[in-house]
């Protein structure tokens, strides 16, 4: 059922560059890891998205959470454009998107969770504290914040990762952040944090923070 989840959102976008994408994207995070992530996300209430993109995994988690609703923020208009022409082919109506720049959130509502999924190491790095701070305004002691990224090591991984990341945003520049880093950082933010290793047979060091508020 759920793998032909994955297939009707690829189906969704018109464009053959943006369905290799999408196929891209959900092989990277194939079925394992996107239940492992899911499996952190409450099966009820309001969950932000940071990060959307053309909303292939807010539309994945709405569509297998019908109880919750899913909002999607993304800097890209034509992204945030696309993402809505998805959600209304798909016929998918607890989702929302909007443009906006992570930078520039500010921990308005409250979430019963957020997740950034492969965003921090995007982010420039002197930006990512006050995120991390808003986003920890935004959700009430025992909500969850999901942080999915790169770990800085292994090197030979990391490189590879970097190599993939310029193929497909050539001018977007990455900082990957090393687990002893950004686990500190996100507890100093009022979060606990679990680190959840990803084992990939793909050279990818993925990570999962799942970070309680407290």
């Amino acid at each position: 059922m759920r793998s032909d989840t994955v297939r009707s959102i690829v189906r969704a976008y018109d464009d053959p560059v943006i369905r290799l994408y999408c196929w891209l994207r959900f092989g990277i995070l194939r079925q394992r890891f996107l239940d492992e992530i899911g499996q952190y996300l409450p099966a009820s209430g309001a969950v932000l998205d940071i990060g959307c993109g053309f909303g292939l995994f807010s539309l994945y988690y709405a569509a297998t959470g019908p109880g919750r609703f899913v909002r999607g923020i993304d800097v890209d208009g034509r992204r945030i454009r696309m993402a809505r022409r998805a959600a209304a082919r798909l016929g998918i109506g607890n989702v929302a998107y909007e443009q906006g720049d992570a930078r520039d959130f500010k921990g308005d509502g409250e979430f019963a969770a957020a997740y950034m999924l492969d965003i921090v190491h995007h982010i420039p790095p002197d930006a990512v504290p006050p995120l991390c701070a808003a986003l920890r305004r935004s959700l009430a002691p025992g909500r969850r914040l999901l942080v999915k990224d790169v770990d800085a090591r292994p090197a030979a991984k990391r490189w590879f990762t970097w190599a993939l990341d310029k193929a497909m945003s050539p001018s977007s520049p990455v900082h990957y952040w090393s687990a002893d880093d950004l686990t500190p950082l996100l507890e100093s933010m009022g979060f606990r944090v679990y680190r959840h290793l990803m084992v990939d047979i793909l050279p990818y060091p993925h990570i999962l923070y799942v970070c309680t508020a407290v």
